[in-house]
């Protein structure tokens, strides 16, 4: 029983551990590769798609997603730093539609990405 309650324990505190270091994501530190995505539709942009090759697409982690008219500043995962520059993202409104795949060269600093 102890241990039961022991694991229960553990779990809880992991997971509490690792919504922190979800919200601590979209702070960038130093040495982190950062990028600003504004939306200039007026539906909110609910997902990201990211691509390495333009074939397959996965999700870049928004959180809640962008509300119409916002801005919201991005970092991605230390998994990327050794990945290519030119990367390629597609926005999935609340409507449910797609934006056309663009090519952004993330290697560039101060980079925003538009949505219109």
């Amino acid at each position: 029983m102890k241990f039961q309650n022991y694991l229960k324990k553990a779990i809880v505190l992991s997971f509490a551990f690792f919504l922190m270091s979800f919200n601590a994501g979209y702070a960038a530190k130093p040495n982190e590769y950062s990028f600003k995505v504004t939306n200039k539709t007026s539906v909110a942009i609910k997902k990201l798609l990211a691509s390495e090759d333009g074939e397959k697409y996965g999700f870049f982690d928004i959180g809640s997603g962008i509300g119409a008219g916002k801005s919201a500043n991005m970092v991605w995962d230390k998994s990327t730093d050794d990945g290519n520059c030119e990367w390629y993202f597609k926005a999935v409104f609340a409507d449910d539609s797609e934006s056309e795949a663009v090519t952004f060269d993330f290697c560039e600093e101060d980079l925003e990405l538009d949505f219109d």
